[in-house]
């Protein structure tokens, strides 16, 4: 089978929220990169024609709250795989670093982040 990602995926497990305008579920996050996010899906979630969410968790043994606009590319029975629309600088901050601690060295650090701006302006030239 052909790796497809782009980004580098790092083990996190924390509770979160997702929410679609008046909507909410509790789920878990399972994996996440610079680009997206992979959560359990909640039992009472039924997919529907807006494939936007919010999902919001807290970094482990602190307040710090990372908030993401994303957009559903796949679900199961079990899991919702969500590309990372758009995140407020905090956040990008934060998840930036948390993905630095877990990633081990600065060149695939340096790599992921090259990664991201160069789909960052194709995306932006279209």
């Amino acid at each position: 089978m052909v790796e497809r990602r782009h980004f580098m995926r790092i083990i996190y497990q924390s509770s979160a929220t997702l929410s679609q305008a008046n909507d909410e579920w509790t789920a878990a996050v399972c994996d996440l990169s610079l680009q997206g996010i992979l959560l359990t899906r909640p039992t009472d979630w039924q997919p529907n024609h807006d494939t936007h969410y919010t999902v919001r968790f807290c970094l482990h043994e602190c307040d710090i709250e990372l908030v993401m606009d994303t957009q559903l590319v796949r679900h199961c029975n079990d899991y919702l795989r969500m590309r990372i629309h758009h995140m407020d600088i905090d956040s990008a901050s934060h998840l930036k670093r948390l993905v630095e601690l877990n990633i081990g060295t600065d060149e695939l650090l340096h790599r992921e982040l090259e990664q991201l701006a160069d789909l960052e302006r194709s995306i932006n030239e279209q």
